[in-house]
């Protein structure tokens, strides 16, 4: 019988940054198309509006040898005023939301960018499936709302919690831990 060593497997990992390049905005747009319309069918045609042209889009990348591969998962944010920041359309593509962490990485880098750029309430419509995770992640519920015939809750970052990012370009690697083999 032949004996094989161990080796401690390495998950992929992701880069969790703004977009700026264009494969990224582009997947950003796919990927929300597929989520949106596509699979949870809030739109009819396409989820895109003004907010598009003034937001900051963010983005989660899976890598292949280290490099950038595809857009798995996206956010955005605006200022819709003075100091008051919202972030939407938040999506995971449907082959990775079993990775450990990706939306709330989203979550944290939509917020510490915002709070790196003057915020002082950050607030966002959360689909009701997702309200669990927004609370784990330290925001509260404010009321219950329906936008696009789908019930969501407004709920708003604490943002003590989120450390200001001033590069969201460069953002962070992120590796999601692996469980231990069973042996």
């Amino acid at each position: 019988m032949i004996e094989f060593e161990r080796r401690d497997y390495q998950s992929p990992g992701y880069y969790i940054r703004a977009a700026s390049k264009r494969f990224e905005a582009e997947g950003a747009a796919g990927l929300r198309h597929r989520v949106f319309v596509e699979e949870q069918r809030i739109f009819r045609d396409h989820d895109r509006d003004g907010i598009d042209l003034i937001a900051t889009h963010l983005v989660a990348l899976s890598t292949y040898a280290h490099e950038a591969d595809q857009v798995v998962g996206t956010v955005r944010i605006h200022e819709e005023a003075p100091r008051l920041w919202w972030g939407s359309r938040l999506a995971v593509d449907s082959d990775f939301r079993a990775v450990g962490r990706l939306g709330a990485e989203l979550i944290r880098l939509a917020v510490c960018t915002a709070n790196a750029r003057g915020c002082d309430r950050f607030l966002a419509h959360v689909q009701m499936q997702n309200v669990t995770l927004f609370r784990r992640l330290r925001w509260r519920p404010l009321e219950e709302v329906t936008i696009h015939g789908t019930p969501h809750m407004k709920m708003e970052a604490d943002l003590g919690h989120y450390p200001p990012c001033a590069d969201p370009v460069t953002g962070w690697y992120h590796r999601p831990r692996t469980r231990e083999p069973r042996t």
